[in-house]
């Protein structure tokens, strides 16, 4: 679809690719759909990429695995010319099949997971779930599945814990084993459920080699408020930020680039939930293996890549806590950002976000000249500070990185929540992030 111009085109915009992306690799699938109906370029990691996909202007993205960086390269770009990086990740908290699935008792059919990340249990009780990711046959090739409703974690009756409403207590092994059918275990395979869930493609269960398939909530987001003014879905960690950072490369590269642009890069990593220490990872070298091809096809030695790479910048953009009305005691008492306030600026004294003077400056001018407001986010001294990929990035290839992000409630809950304004503005100033030289 065109590049969403107002919130409201955009909050649907977003609603429909969150459905769309049920998991980490249907998020960089459906961001590679998107990007190919833009004229992008797929390129592949196994083979030598042509001279044009660096040395001249062009646009092109590749994926490994969950894992998606595209970008854009100005006419004009030569070897030291810097990268604005976009940051994200496509991972959610969640649950993640284990082997051997097929699980139950007592005539009930259930899926053996393990908890993947850090979910807010209790928000993933009796819901309507699906199973989704990616099935990797014996013969290397893989495909996308996804179930469509089909589990649910079923809560005790209050009947039969009536202090259940003073603390519910949940043991991640004992009561997070979702429901999926009734019968018998040994005569079920949920695997041969998973491949019959795939749309391409006839799949053989027995040749099904390996699998990373995750839960994931089913129920469609909504607008909703006195006014229209929130939105609710899953996976808004941190499927907002990806998707701002897509839309606004798609529009970014479908207009006149200024004189001296730089590379405009889309890095929307895996596995940041779980610490980014993988391939596909933040941790890992995606993003300067890719970054390293494009400055090798634009004749950089290695003095001058170490020059583009001091001309760069990356914002990290991950979602963020607005306050909570019924919590203010756990947010900072002088800084309590709202929801439609703008995106949030996130700073931390001892780095778990990135962001320091010449970043808070650089975002306070990106965002005066996109006519966007900001709010600043810091904790509450008692709390622990989370983490993004912004500390990863720079400290792994030395490039300026400031943290930003969505304000939420209900954070790593199976349904977030947020305003339907913030998401839009983060995509407009990145699109203004993306022309400007740091």
């Amino acid at each position: 679809m065109p590049t969403p111009s107002t919130a409201a085109e955009h909050i649907q915009d977003l609603g429909a690719y969150v459905s769309a992306s049920p998991s980490s690799f249907h998020a960089v699938h459906e961001a590679a759909r998107r990007l190919d109906a833009a004229g992008f370029t797929g390129l592949d990691e196994l083979r030598l990429w042509p001279e044009p996909a660096a040395a001249t202007a062009g646009k092109f993205y590749v994926i490994r695995d969950g894992a998606l960086i595209a970008w854009v390269v100005p006419a004009g770009a030569g070897p030291t010319t810097g990268f604005n990086i976009l940051g994200a990740h496509t991972d959610s908290p969640s649950f993640k099949l284990k082997p051997k699935p097929t699980t139950g008792k007592f005539g009930w059919l259930q899926a053996g997971v393990e908890v993947y990340g850090g979910p807010l249990l209790n928000s993933w009780l009796d819901r309507e779930l699906q199973l989704a990711g990616r099935l990797v046959m014996r013969d290397g090739t893989q495909h996308l599945t996804a179930t469509g409703p089909l589990l649910r974690f079923p809560q005790l009756a209050i009947h039969l814990d009536r202090a259940v409403n003073e603390g519910l207590a949940l043991d991640k092994q004992q009561h997070m084993n979702p429901v999926f059918g009734l019968g018998d275990p040994a005569g079920e395979d949920l695997l041969g459920l998973l491949a019959d869930r795939v749309a391409d493609a006839e799949v053989d269960p027995a040749q099904i080699g390996g699998y990373d398939v995750v839960i994931a909530d089913t129920q469609a987001p909504a607008v909703f408020g006195a006014r229209g003014e929130f939105f609710a879905s899953g996976r808004l960690d941190n499927l907002s930020a990806t998707h701002a950072g897509l839309t606004a490369l798609v529009a970014h590269a479908a207009t006149p680039l200024p004189d001296g642009a730089p590379i405009a890069v889309l890095a929307a990593f895996d596995h940041e939930e779980i610490g980014s220490a993988s391939r596909s990872g933040a941790c890992g070298p995606i993003l300067e293996d890719v970054l390293v091809r494009i400055s090798d096809g634009l004749g950089a030695s290695a003095s001058q890549r170490r020059q583009a790479f001091a001309a760069s910048f990356c914002v990290s953009a991950d979602a963020g806590h607005a306050v909570h009305p019924n919590y203010p005691e756990r947010h900072d008492p002088a800084n309590r950002p709202v929801l439609n306030g703008g995106p949030l600026l996130k700073i931390n004294a001892n780095q778990r976000y990135a962001t320091d003077a010449a970043g808070a400056a650089l975002w306070a001018r990106l965002c005066a000249d996109a006519g966007i407001p900001y709010q600043e986010f810091v904790s509450n001294n008692v709390m622990p500070c989370g983490s993004t990929i912004g500390p990863l990035t720079a400290t792994r290839l030395g490039i300026r990185t400031v943290d930003v992000g969505v304000a939420l409630l209900s954070m790593h809950s199976a349904r977030e929540l947020c305003g339907i304004e913030d998401p839009h503005r983060l995509a407009v100033v990145t699109r203004t992030f993306f022309r400007t030289a740091a």
